[in-house]
């Protein structure tokens, strides 16, 4: 596997020409990644040439829809889905908000829904409102120490009743990554549907879907170098249960059926600019393959061996210091790039108020895990200190973090 190419990469990226955010080292990633130089150039091809309705008769009308449909398709293949599995909604939380009055339709009295205590609260709360029509909802919790999830419990937790599990990738807090793979086919095995949030896993790469055996698979595009939109997996055969969620008439149209609002048309067609970037990622750093699998494996594993090379320095420094304690795992292989701690003398937010003066850009709060923090006994209203790095951050922006820190402790 090649070494990441990072002046490679950072030219891809038109925030780090920006003189704004000169000197600052970006460690929010996880409530929204730096777009790529391709999506940017889609959009703004978009607006200024085919910024008219999409799919009607004139020849830039058409090729509105054709940027849109590429989008689905290229998005598809480094998921390894069918194009029609993949929906691009204005958000994740719209998205499986959506799902919930799907499902609503499909569950009776009694049946059972599994809930985490560990997600963010997109990927619980739509599902703890159906309570309200009868059914029961069930919550698997985590460790109270760790902030980890046992899959034994499904064992007791999953009986004849229970129709739906919904869990997390990966915490957007402790940032453990579950063996989503294990809990899929233990929960299909009892014939139980899958929802997984990826929102904190897929900036870190994307997951092979079909691999992972997801029934939905969600996340933010925005916080994986893209627009503001969720991307949601619907596999087909659910997809076909679960019906046409939008305006009758739009049944023929299947990336219509769960977003009832209707397509945002530029952000959509410019989505495709994300796979744009992998490829060119790929091209740079290995042979010009032509087999998708084989390029979305490549760029997954170059994106981890990069977060890999610089994360256990934080982790180190965090596990090591007398005034900070680390939320979640201090192995950086059970983990992703998002660390979360607490300081013993300063709340999250007068320290990350410190970080911001030196040129750290960071956040703190609960970042909608409210449940999550609660079991750990953390007080939701200041929450945690959050940074959270992707592939394109340096050796150099570890360095300005750790004497910030250092500093500012």
């Amino acid at each position: 596997m090649p070494a990441l190419d990072l002046q490679f990469v950072r030219s891809q990226f038109p925030a780090f020409d920006e003189p704004t955010l000169a000197g600052q080292a970006f460690f929010d990633n996880a409530g929204g990644a730096y777009a790529c130089l391709p999506v940017i150039v889609h959009l703004n091809r978009y607006y200024h040439q085919s910024k008219l309705q999409p799919y009607h008769l004139h020849p830039v009308s058409q090729d509105a829809g054709k940027q849109m449909d590429e989008s689905h398709d290229r998005l598809a293949g480094y998921l390894n889905v069918l194009p029609e599995e993949v929906h691009l909604g204005p958000s994740t939380s719209q998205n499986t908000y959506v799902l919930a009055q799907a499902f609503a339709h499909l569950l009776q009295t009694g049946d059972e829904i599994i809930v985490t205590n560990q997600d963010h609260e997109a990927n619980i709360g739509v599902w703890r409102r159906l309570s309200e029509r009868g059914i029961e909802i069930k919550e698997w919790r985590v460790n109270t120490i760790t902030g980890e999830l046992d899959p034994a419990d499904l064992d007791t937790l999953i009986t004849d009743k229970t129709k739906l599990l919904a869990f997390t990738h990966c915490s957007n807090i402790v940032a453990h990554i579950n063996p989503v793979k294990e809990i899929c086919a233990k929960a299909k095995q009892a014939g139980v549907w899958t929802v997984v949030d990826g929102v904190a896993y897929a900036g870190h790469g994307f997951p092979d879907v079909k691999e992972l055996g997801a029934d939905i698979y969600l996340f933010s595009l925005y916080k994986a170098f893209g627009p503001h939109l969720g991307v949601m997996v619907v596999r087909q055969a659910l997809a076909l249960q679960l019906g046409n969620q939008g305006h009758y008439f739009n049944g023929g149209y299947r990336h219509k059926w769960f977003v009832p609002a209707g397509p945002d048309h530029a952000q959509v067609a410019a989505a495709r600019g994300v796979v744009d970037y992998f490829d060119r990622l790929h091209d740079h750093h290995f042979d010009s393959s032509k087999d998708i699998s084989v390029r979305a494996s490549n760029v997954r594993k170059l994106l981890h061996d990069a977060d890999a090379a610089l994360l256990p320095q934080l982790l180190d420094y965090v596990s090591e210091h007398p005034k900070l304690t680390l939320v979640g795992p201090a192995d950086f292989s059970k983990r992703s790039a998002t660390v979360s701690l607490l300081a013993t003398e300063q709340t999250p937010q007068e320290l990350a108020a410190k970080l911001v003066k030196q040129g750290i850009i960071c956040g703190a709060g609960h970042f909608y895990a409210v449940r999550l923090l609660e079991a750990l006994g953390v007080d939701p209203a200041t929450g945690v200190l959050r940074l959270s790095f992707v592939h394109y951050t340096s050796q150099e922006d570890i360095n300005q973090l750790l004497e910030a820190l250092d500093k500012a402790l």
